[in-house]
């Protein structure tokens, strides 16, 4: 008998995919997406996709976010109805701020089942705002010939709004199915129509995988500065090398390369005696800063010059003065004052002297010092994901040059969610070891991202969590102050107590508690699966470790 609807149009979908570059799926079970479950399966074991299987949506997309910022190419992640499509939101909003290329594909009950008040029925319509580039609703599969064609053309529509269409990020496509669900026992694959997509394997509409060429920015000062973020870390080493020009970054010294490189630069761009004789004319800034107030003061003082590399029309403005914004950068139209290069060169030989020698008699642990450690013993060509919060600034703080390491940050939106997913998605196509820098509140936002079940790839990971037991970042902001003592633990230090080893046991994970610096070495030696090294950091030295480095580097810095 002939295939029935549902199952025609789930074919037909997966092939498409397939014909798009689409090789990465991650899948949530359901009843309601049974036959893109079934039509996925069946792909996966003809190898034409590698198929990963979560039980929790909120972790499986940010499974898929973090394949799809490590391969660039868009990944499809699929679920039922209801709360399961709500729990893809958060993922969502970190693709559309990152510029992250998913295809969102929600299973819904047909438009009858919706008006009687069916089970798991919400409005999927929309669902995410405007944090998407694309959005249809399919309609409902029928037993007629015309439909092949709409369903791989509305593929390549969502492949090219997410990939090819303008800057990269989240698609949504909410598929009804009616039932049946499954395909029938004497399905004998035919159809009204040819199901077939294009001869050779072809898209069924052929899209360019960008838009227009882009559009330069051109640095036009002699004492200018660049300033990279998460993305083009490499390529603005390299422009800043040969033109002259002090490069820092948002990373830290991670991906950062080339002579002009500064590692201490988070450090000096806080000292205002600094900054006040070495203000720049311009800032080329290379992506989107999140992480440092001193970034931001630098971008938002009136006599500087901001020129942004931003491939969309959605950019940064503190002070809402950039002059210019582009996709790339081109060549200066003035030669850099070497004099001004060198200046940043001293001070940065300084301030990295001063942080170091200040590290090196801090009692183990601390956070810089576990990120200082973490960053020297990483082998070269190691992925690592680095958390919001306190790591993220302890990694760029401890201000190591690695050229040969790669970094991912969850920066779109710049939350803990999510974290753990994102850090085995990222690894799974990471072609080396991978390691991840976390906080305890970050892990246990996304504990369930551990569950792999026995027929799902576990990459070669190190999880470190650094468990200062509450909300750390916040004794370094104005909470902290010593006059918000009172209430601070409550409702900022939210001390958790949580067993870490327990829980890592339930999920089959490795753990281990790394007390000494000995230990802590050992533990990050590359070995084959997941495992957690966590170190238990008193979370009370924070603030006056920083401020004591602060002063050091000012002091160092000061002198040159």
């Amino acid at each position: 008998m002939p295939v029935n609807p549902s199952t025609a149009q789930a074919r037909v979908i997966v092939d498409e995919l397939v014909r798009n570059t689409v090789s990465h799926v991650v899948l949530c079970p359901g009843s309601r997406n049974a036959p893109l479950s079934i039509a996925l399966y069946d792909a996966a074991a003809a190898g034409r996709l590698q198929l990963h299987v979560r039980i929790d949506e909120r972790g499986a997309a940010f499974l898929a976010l973090g394949i799809a910022a490590r391969t660039g190419r868009p990944v499809a992640v699929l679920c039922t109805s209801g709360t399961a499509a709500a729990n893809f939101h958060p993922a969502v909003l970190e693709a559309d701020r990152a510029g992250v290329p998913l295809i969102v594909l929600t299973a819904d009950r047909p438009p009858e089942m919706r008006a009687a008040g069916a089970s798991q029925v919400i409005d999927q319509h929309q669902l995410y705002g405007n944090a998407i580039r694309y959005f249809d609703e399919l309609a409902v599969a029928e037993r007629r010939a015309g439909q092949n064609s709409y369903w791989r053309g509305q593929i390549c529509r969502a492949w090219n709004a997410a990939y090819g269409e303008w800057r990269c990020g989240p698609v949504h496509l909410n598929i009804p199915f009616r039932e049946p669900l499954v395909p029938d026992i004497n399905d004998d694959g035919e159809w009204y129509e040819s199901l077939e997509g294009r001869p050779d394997g072809a898209r069924w509409t052929e899209l360019p995988d960008f838009g227009a060429l882009p559009s330069f920015v051109v640095p036009s000062a002699r004492h200018g500065l660049v300033i990279a973020c998460d993305t083009g870390v490499q390529a603005a080493s390299e422009w800043a090398e040969q033109h002259g020009w002090p490069v820092v970054s948002e990373t830290g010294g991670i991906g950062l390369a080339g002579a002009t490189a500064i590692s201490s630069g988070a450090w000096l761009l806080g000292v205002e005696e600094f900054i006040s004789r070495h203000k720049p004319e311009q800032v080329l800034c290379i992506g989107r800063p999140t992480v440092f107030r001193q970034v931001q003061r630098v971008l938002s003082d009136p006599d500087v010059e901001v020129l942004l590399v931003r491939p969309d029309s959605d950019w940064p403005a503190p002070a809402h003065n950039v002059r210019q914004v582009g996709q790339w950068f081109d060549e200066p139209t003035k030669p850099a004052d070497p004099d001004w290069l060198a200046s940043w060169q001293r001070a940065d030989k300084a301030a990295s002297s001063a942080v170091a020698e200040a590290l090196a008699a801090e009692p183990w642990p601390s956070g810089l010092r576990l990120a200082t450690e973490l960053v020297d013993a990483v082998p070269e060509g190691s992925l690592l994901v680095v958390g919001s919060s306190n790591p993220t600034r302890d990694v760029a703080l401890a201000g190591r040059l690695r050229p040969d390491v790669l970094v991912h940050r969850n920066r779109g939106v710049a939350g803990i969610d999510g974290m753990v997913s994102t850090a085995i998605g990222a690894a799974t196509v990471h072609r080396g070891h991978s390691y991840a820098l976390l906080g305890d509140l970050t892990f246990l936002h996304d504990a369930s991202g551990l569950l792999t079940g026995p027929a799902e790839q576990r990459p070669d990971l190190t999880i470190v969590v650094l468990n200062d037991d509450g909300g750390g970042i916040f004794s370094l902001l104005e909470q902290g102050a010593p006059e918000h003592n009172a209430g601070f633990e409550r409702v900022f230090g939210t001390p958790h107590g949580a067993d870490l080893g327990a829980l890592c046991a339930g999920y089959r994970v490795p753990h281990v508690v790394a007390e000494t610096l000995t230990e802590f070495r050992a533990a990050l030696k590359p070995a084959p699966g997941l495992r957690v090294v966590e170190v238990r950091v008193d979370r009370t030295r924070h603030r006056e470790l920083h401020a004591r480095l602060r002063t050091a580097v000012s002091s160092a810095v000061g002198a040159v």
